[in-house]
């Protein structure tokens, strides 16, 4: 698909004090929510950009990479930057495993396996997963794409005496969890999760085809079996132009006795 022409521009104000570049994100951000250039659309190249708005590539590099800080574009290697689609949320109320995530949200699923390997786990996998020396893990390294388009890099660790034989049954298009859960009885029950806002590294870069150094959400998530063990370790990176984080609170009734007492 060829990038859009930019509809009829405004000029922009020199000497204002306020940046070109902004002036020129302004300008395309109206374009997109008014729906000029709609959810998958192909943007106007950095080069039309330029010459359309008598700027220096640079200043209309700038624009974009704002736009896409804000997760309002993303771009693919090789060819072009889009029109983000509406960000999807991160469901802290259930433990729910990325697969399981999507297909509520009636949204296709596959997997890209980079390896599964049976290893010593290092000092941070085994403390979280209270090992003692000796003991081995699981290691699943996977890119996770919705619609797609490549949404995420996760490294899950599983103890090996917890899914004996994972290296011979496992599908790389499989629900970790359905897997755990119908092959070995497994059910996670509860999940610490952390989230951090970081940039990405270049070779995950490169697997979620976005520009280096752009923001992604870093989640460490520890899964615990009804009993209170530790079954699942996972260090996760997932786009920042892709999804959101929203947590939903409710405020506590106010206990009216108390009230009444002061």
């Amino acid at each position: 698909m060829n990038a859009r022409s930019l509809p009829q521009l405004t000029p922009l104000e020199r000497g204002n004090g306020i940046p070109l570049y902004h002036q020129i994100r302004q300008q395309l951000m109206q374009q997109i929510r008014s729906r000029t250039f709609k959810s998958s659309d192909p943007i106007p190249s950095v080069q039309e950009i330029a010459d359309r708005y008598g700027v220096s590539l640079m200043t209309a590099r700038q624009a974009v990479r704002s736009l896409c800080d804000l997760g309002l574009i993303y771009s693919k290697q090789g060819k072009g930057t889009f029109v983000s689609r509406t960000k999807m949320e991160k469901d802290f109320r259930q433990v729910l495993s990325f697969t399981e995530e999507m297909r509520l949200r009636g949204t296709p699923t596959r997997s890209r396996l980079l390896s599964l390997r049976l290893q010593a786990p290092g000092q941070e996998v085994r403390k979280a997963l209270e090992l003692s020396a000796g003991e081995k893990v699981f290691r699943l390294h996977r890119v996770r794409y919705a619609d797609g388009l490549p949404m995420g890099v996760e490294c899950s660790c599983l103890p090996a005496d917890l899914c004996p034989g994972l290296l011979q049954i496992f599908d790389e298009q499989a629900s970790l969890y359905r897997t755990l859960t119908e092959r070995y009885g497994v059910q996670l029950f509860t999940a610490s999760e952390t989230v951090e806002v970081g940039r990405v590294a270049s070779d995950e870069a490169r697997l979620l085809q976005i520009a280096a150094k752009s923001p992604v959400f870093l989640f460490t998530r520890i899964s615990f079996l009804e009993n209170g063990k530790p079954a699942e370790y996972v260090k996760s990176t997932y786009r920042g132009d892709r999804y959101r984080i929203v947590n939903r609170l409710t405020r506590l009734k106010p206990d009216v006795h108390s009230t009444k007492m002061r």
